[in-house]
């Protein structure tokens, strides 16, 4: 049986229909198959495939029928205008968090001390090394397993960072930063069984965050200022409709509070200077 790319594309779409932009899902996992540009592919709609390639392809379909993430199929996703590797030891980088990435850039100077805190697969940590190459940057876990995809990640793209694993800041005692930068859990507990079910397949450790999805900025609210230098900056990535209540809990020990969009136009980061004198200063913890 002869089978086109267009063969192909069109019976993987239907049989993709239960999943989001199934007929662009079916041509990323062909073009993957075949080893192409997604749109050289498409322009060649008319090229017969091996049955090899038949097989292979089928072996993907069946994975993102099960409602797999694209990205953890295809191993890889682009952020910041660098390829990072995907699986499911790590949160899947989003295009949305590159308005935090580019908040954070805007206050690392040469020399400065950045922290990326819960720093899943590294995307944040290495983006903002290799973009400020002067800077010494931090990056922390609490899973074993994400470091160790973030580890990968540095390697592979030639980035200096240094990985502490830990909860929150309990790894990194007596230290301080210029910069910490946050993309932590965020999603209240009890959407826990409700959300699509490719974000489902991504750890839960890196997606729940207590019953209204505050848990982890109310500590990092508290002890953030204790491992920042005066004026040091705090960028955190906020879920939709906490943005306002995360600015809140800064109030205490941080001026300069401001809320950012992201590329929709929904405010996505929450960026703050610490005080001069916070109210929760003193030694680092």
């Amino acid at each position: 049986m002869i089978l086109t790319v267009l063969d192909a594309l069109r019976a993987a779409e239907a049989r993709l229909r239960a999943v989001p932009e199934a007929r662009l899902d079916a041509e990323y996992l062909l073009a993957h198959v075949l080893g192409v540009p997604r749109m050289n592919m498409l322009v060649d709609k008319r090229r017969e495939l091996t049955d090899a390639q038949i097989r292979a392809y089928e072996a993907l379909l069946l994975r993102r029928e099960s409602r797999e993430p694209l990205q953890y199929i295809l191993g890889s996703q682009s952020f910041m205008g660098f390829s990072f590797k995907t699986d499911s030891r790590a949160l899947i980088p989003r295009f949305d968090t590159e308005a935090l990435c580019e908040e954070a850039l805007r206050f690392v100077r040469p020399g400065d001390r950045v922290l990326d805190l819960c720093t899943g697969s590294g995307a944040l940590a290495i983006a903002i090394q290799k973009l400020r190459p002067a800077a010494r940057v931090t990056a922390s876990d609490i899973s074993p397993d994400a470091l160790a995809l973030a580890r990968e990640n540095a390697q592979a793209l030639g980035a200096q960072v240094r990985f502490a694993q830990g909860d929150l800041f309990s790894p990194l005692s007596g230290e301080q930063f210029h910069v910490i930068v946050s993309n932590p859990p965020y999603i209240p507990e009890g959407l826990r069984g409700t959300l699509q079910a490719e974000v489902e397949r991504e750890p839960a450790l890196a997606l729940f965050a207590g019953g209204d999805g505050l848990d982890f900025y109310r500590r990092i609210a508290l002890e953030a200022p204790a491992h920042l230098f005066p004026r040091g900056r705090l960028c955190l990535e906020v879920g939709d409709g906490e943005a306002g209540a995360v600015a809140a809990l800064l109030k205490d020990g941080f001026e300069q509070i401001a809320i950012l969009n992201d590329l929709s136009g929904l405010p996505r980061v929450v960026s703050a200077a610490k005080k001069e004198e916070s109210a929760h200063d003193g030694s680092p913890v």
